[in-house]
């Protein structure tokens, strides 16, 4: 079987290699003209690897690669794809979960460190002279100890910060589609009444239509002057309007932020604010990760080929 691998963004030098080892890979990023370049090749290509935050998958693209057999995600969401139209045309579709868990779940509480302990601030605060001139009189921050964490989905991720939330002395509680039978944490049915409860509301839930704009400006209301929201789930789980007023009129304390509704685009009302901690989407960004995550598209694409069991098919 002919193996032309149309590549929609890149992975680490050494998967990227690997990658060409075994298929003729088209890095569509690099062309001058990605839509003539699929006109001219699209006839050939049998499998895609694709990214959250690189262009749709969608029906009109798999129409342009009619011999299309998969789509490797090189991520564990999926929101970019049309899973609907790849399971009407049986295109195999796969993604890299569990890797990627730990670094997301670190970032999370890095986010959260940052914020209330105002790590940010304090290293401007040395930087530009003001420690020195002000005789060391920064802002105090706020402890995390004693504190109650509401976490949005209590799924791989969630749990991981879970682990890492009770470590800082942190209460936990959750909100999420059903009750986990083996979480040792309070569940709520109400996701208002738990962000009324919380000091700390926690977002790794999934992204897509279900869960859009979610934390909306009652959900806001709800967590208070007091309260400090954290997302590495997915920026259109945020009415982000909504969070812009809440900093704004000081509904809520503070936001950590990894992910926004439109990457990589972020409101510049977002940018001025002291109490906001931005990232780049880097939940997953490390070396060691991205490695990992890669080598998993090379296997389930080469399984697939070698007419194997994928090792992680999209449900």
């Amino acid at each position: 079987m002919t193996r032309c691998l149309l590549a929609m963004a890149p992975m680490l030098s050494r998967e990227m290699d690997e990658l060409e080892n075994h298929f003729n890979v088209i890095k569509l990023w690099k062309e001058q003209d990605p839509e003539q370049a699929l006109h001219e090749i699209g006839k050939d290509v049998n499998a895609v690897l694709s990214t959250y935050n690189g262009p749709a998958i969608s029906a009109r693209l798999m129409e342009a690669l009619p011999n299309l057999d998969i789509i490797a995600q090189y991520g564990v969401g999926v929101n970019n794809i049309d899973l609907n139209e790849a399971k009407r045309r049986n295109i195999a579709v796969t993604y890299t979960p569990d890797v990627l868990t730990d670094d997301v779940a670190d970032i999370a509480m890095g986010l959260l460190l940052s914020v209330m302990r105002r790590l940010c601030e304090a290293d401007m605060f040395v930087r530009v002279g003001k420690w020195s001139s002000n005789g060391g009189s920064f802002p105090l921050g706020t402890s995390l100890t004693r504190k109650t964490m509401g976490i949005v989905g209590l799924g791989r991720i969630g749990r991981a910060i879970a682990r890492r939330a009770e470590a800082f002395g942190i209460n936990v509680v959750y909100h999420g589609r059903s009750k986990k039978k083996d979480a040792p944490y309070k569940y709520y049915t109400s996701l208002k009444a738990m962000a009324d409860e919380a000091d700390i509301l926690m977002l790794s839930c999934v992204g897509g239509a279900d869960t859009e704009n979610l934390i909306d400006a009652d959900v806001l209301d709800c967590l208070g002057a007091r309260g400090v929201l954290i997302n590495i789930a997915r920026g259109s789980v945020v009415d982000e309007k909504a969070l812009i007023e809440a900093l704004i009129n000081k509904k809520i304390a503070a936001a950590g932020l990894d992910v926004y509704a439109k990457e990589p685009y972020v409101p510049d009302e977002l940018k001025k604010m002291d109490n906001v901690v931005l990232l780049p989407h880097i939940a997953s960004a490390t070396t060691e990760t991205r490695g990992v995550m890669g080598e998993l598209v090379i296997e389930n694409l080469l399984a697939h080929f070698e007419g194997r069991a994928l090792i992680t098919p999209v449900a």
